[in-house]
């Protein structure tokens, strides 16, 4: 479904990102306050929120093109609603109750007692949720890689931004299954060099992620399907909206447990990663009612690529510790690059149509 391209400014997708981040930064501040006492403290907390929000927007520049890249698919209705309750489930299910999830699940305890825990001991909650490290990074990657993989094994993809590499990559997904053949390789690799009993919790989780995968796909494509049956306008609809919901998890996965490296406490994380996350939602919105995924061809490209040494880096965390702010200025370099050859291929089309007008006034 092709959106109209609207002439709003840049910073007005940004109205409500902003109006969050003062109401964010504040409640950061007043948290630092009375968790302190001193003006210091206030400082510090004030200071974390901030560099959390700015390590969300940074690792998910990548989220909110291939978010916009499913969006413009979907009917306005299922536009607002992710644009809406998507974000709730984000920012509240993703930054505070995925965490609480974890806890309860690895310490035994209930979500109630997992809070508590979050509250009075936060050190003892940081370092269930370090030790839950491995399976969640192998569920994760698992997903993003196929993610990532699934959009350039496709024989019908015909842009290419790397072309000796990606036209290699849309000839052979005329084999099938040679995306998930990729993933299993790649997982016994790295279940080989963690070894001992990690290795089989990796490969049991990175099952899980692949799995999942593959059920949201089957899923989503019998939903979108039915819908379709019973009403034309109701395309891209609840499936696509379960896909994002899964994806946005995937992406959330490295932030939550990279912020703990920051800060052990659970509410200032959720704070910083909630700021960061409506920064997402307004990037997306932007990206998918300028129009600008059509107009520089590459981006998408540049996000995917991205995507896909995200997925790696979280299977190499198993092994060593790679700072988040590598991953995020990683992703971020791949999408400036491809916007920038997306500028470049612009202007030279531009140059190009100039030179066939002057030929036919010549002529």
């Amino acid at each position: 479904m092709n959106q109209p391209v609207t002439h709003n400014s840049a910073l007005s997708y940004f109205r409500w990102a902003f109006i969050v981040t003062a109401l964010g930064l504040v409640l950061g501040a007043v948290l630092g306050w009375q968790t302190t006492g001193t003006i210091g403290g206030m400082a510090t907390v004030f200071f974390i929120c901030t560099v959390l929000a700015v390590l969300e927007i940074s690792l998910s520049f990548d989220n909110a093109i291939v978010n916009a890249n499913k969006l413009k698919e979907m009917t306005p209705v299922w536009q607002q609603r992710f644009l809406t309750w998507g974000i709730i489930i984000a920012v509240f299910g993703m930054r505070i109750v995925f965490p609480l999830a974890i806890v309860a699940i690895a310490a035994q305890i209930g979500p109630w007692d997992a809070l508590v825990l979050a509250a009075r001991e936060p050190a003892e909650y940081a370092r269930i949720m370090n030790d839950a490290h491995l399976p969640i990074a192998a569920f994760g990657g698992t997903f993003l890689m196929m993610v990532g993989l699934n959009y350039f094994f496709d024989y019908k993809k015909e842009i290419h931004w790397l072309p000796g590499l990606e036209r290699v990559m849309a000839r052979s997904a005329a084999i099938k299954g040679i995306e998930i053949a990729v993933v299993l390789a790649l997982m016994l690799v790295f279940s080989w060099l963690i070894g001992g009993e990690e290795a089989t919790v990796f490969v049991n989780c990175a099952i899980y992620g692949l799995l999942t995968f593959l059920a949201v796909e089957v899923v989503g494509g019998l939903l979108d399907a039915s819908q379709k049956t019973m009403s034309a306008a109701a395309k891209g609809g609840l499936g696509a909206f379960i896909y994002l919901e899964v994806l946005d998890a995937s992406f959330s996965f490295d932030g939550v447990i990279g912020a703990f490296a920051l800060t052990q406490n659970l509410f200032v994380i959720a704070i910083g990663l909630g700021i960061g996350a409506m920064y997402v939602r307004s990037m997306t919105i932007m990206l998918v009612e300028k129009g600008t995924l059509a107009e520089y061809r590459y981006l998408e490209h540049g996000a995917f690529y991205a995507i896909l040494i995200l997925s790696v880096i979280m299977y190499a965390q198993t092994l060593v510790h790679i700072p988040e702010v590598i991953t995020g200025l990683g992703g971020a370099a791949l999408i400036g690059l491809s916007l920038w050859s997306s500028i470049r291929h612009n202007r030279r089309e531009k140059v190009e149509d100039h030179g066939a007008r002057q030929e036919e006034l010549h002529a």
